[in-house]
């Protein structure tokens, strides 16, 4: 028989302060400390050039793995899903509105007593018409456990962007961790400038809006090969260091594609941190094999599935055969995910946990060697401690007059600048 777990006094009266009011009415007797994102970024910056995994929860098997890398790091983590991942048109069956569930019963099944964020990753505003029946989503994601979200208008001109971001932000709770985006995840081709992310964080910071991250197109891709192209570190510090006034620290998307020394460089030297990682770790739960890129390797365009690695040989025949039958190919493997979920989760154990076991030790690798986010939790803990609350407040504080920021002299300002997004593309995650 299993001995019930002690838990320090510490970690009890965080458990109490910490977890912010959504976590509390859904999960009432839980001993997982989920708390806001904004407590995640500040064990960062505390701790000084470190970042943490925001792990892509596309399957089970990532999110038991990644809680088990952080629980043996002593790290603090992000815990997320895209809404092109996990939203209304899914194609995964983790979902934004089941993650925290599924998050937080791991935790309790696992032990697991590292603090933990649930995001909502890339929430898409493509459109002006995407923009209400946003506000009744959003709403939704916290109801269900979100504890930290990115509105990401980054698809539009600059001018709606901002004003999306000004929209919305009224439906997201003024506790939860907020990310924003500048110019959409494109490799080398309309990098982000220092001129546009100050437009952006200058006009929410008007308008009383202090988001924790920002994300930039600082040359980074969503690839599967190997390739030298990737993070651009001096082009994210120099931006950074523009926004140095405004307190806001970096979110880096796609690091997939980046080997450990460029991913050390945007810890060391940049503001960022928060590091999303997806593809990396649905390939190897799958068991496919992975370079120090974390981008899989291919072999005459096809994946390399290792034995006695991931999935099982039969069932990862089946993968392969409904991916040929449906021409799903290279990065659209994601695809795979929805409709292969339960046969996954229907393997044998020793299969299942070889599964996540591979995840665990993957981020485990990337949280102590490369993050430099060992220990982070007890920043957590303290900051808890020491505020007394769900919420330890913004970071920044109001600087630019809301009067030089309306929807006129935005669109003016907007129409002056010289920014390239790049070709038109489908960036989602």
């Amino acid at each position: 028989m299993t001995k019930p777990l002690i838990y320090s006094s510490d970690f009890e009266t965080a458990l109490d302060l910490g977890r912010p009011p959504n976590i509390k009415k859904l999960f009432p007797n839980s001993k997982a400390l989920i708390v806001s994102g904004k407590y995640i970024d500040r064990a960062m910056l505390l701790k000084k050039n470190c970042m943490t995994i925001a792990a892509n929860g596309r399957n089970a098997f990532v999110i038991r793995g990644a809680l088990a890398a952080a629980q043996r790091a002593n790290a603090a983590i992000i815990i997320e899903i895209a809404r092109s991942e996990g939203g209304t048109a899914a194609y995964c069956a983790v979902n934004l509105w089941n993650i925290a569930r599924q998050t937080d019963a791991f935790m309790n099944e696992l032990g697991i007593t590292i603090p933990v964020a649930i995001h909502a990753d890339h929430f898409g505003i493509k459109t002006k018409e995407d923009i209400e029946p946003a506000k009744t989503q959003i709403p939704s994601l916290f109801d269900a456990g979100i504890t930290s979200i990115a509105i990401d208008a980054s698809h539009m001109p600059d001018a709606q962007n901002l004003l999306a971001n000004i929209e919305l932000y009224p439906f997201v709770p003024e506790w939860a961790g907020l990310e924003t985006e500048v110019g959409e995840i494109k490799g080398k081709l309309g990098l982000s400038t220092a001129q546009e992310a100050l437009f952006l964080i200058q006009g929410l910071n008007a308008h009383n809006i202090f988001p924790d991250w920002i994300a930039l197109n600082n040359g980074t891709t969503h690839g599967i090969e190997a390739s030298d192209t990737g993070i651009n570190v001096e082009l994210t510090a120099q931006i950074h260091e523009a926004l140095s006034k405004y307190k806001i620290s970096g979110a880096q998307h796609g690091t997939s594609g980046n080997n450990s020394e460029r991913l050390r460089d945007i810890a060391s030297k940049t503001r960022t941190t928060k590091a999303n990682v997806a593809t990396a770790l649905q390939m190897i739960s799958w068991g496919v094999e992975v370079n120090d890129y974390g981008n899989a390797i291919l072999n005459n365009g096809q994946f390399i599935k290792q034995k006695k690695r991931g999935v099982s040989e039969q069932l990862w025949k089946e993968m392969q055969a409904f991916a040929n039958a449906n021409d799903i190919k290279g990065g659209n493997f994601k695809k795979l995910n929805l409709p292969f979920e339960n046969k996954l989760l229907a393997q044998p154990k020793e299969i299942r946990d070889r599964m996540a076991k591979d995840v665990e030790d993957f981020v485990f690798g990337l949280l102590t060697n490369v993050f430099n986010t060992t220990d982070t939790a007890r920043i957590v803990i303290d900051e808890i401690l020491k505020n007394r609350s769900h919420d330890p407040g913004f970071k920044a504080e109001k600087i630019e007059q809301k009067n030089n920021w309306t929807t006129e002299k935005i669109m003016e300002t907007a129409s002056m600048m010289n920014t390239d997004k790049g070709p038109e593309g489908n960036f989602d995650d």
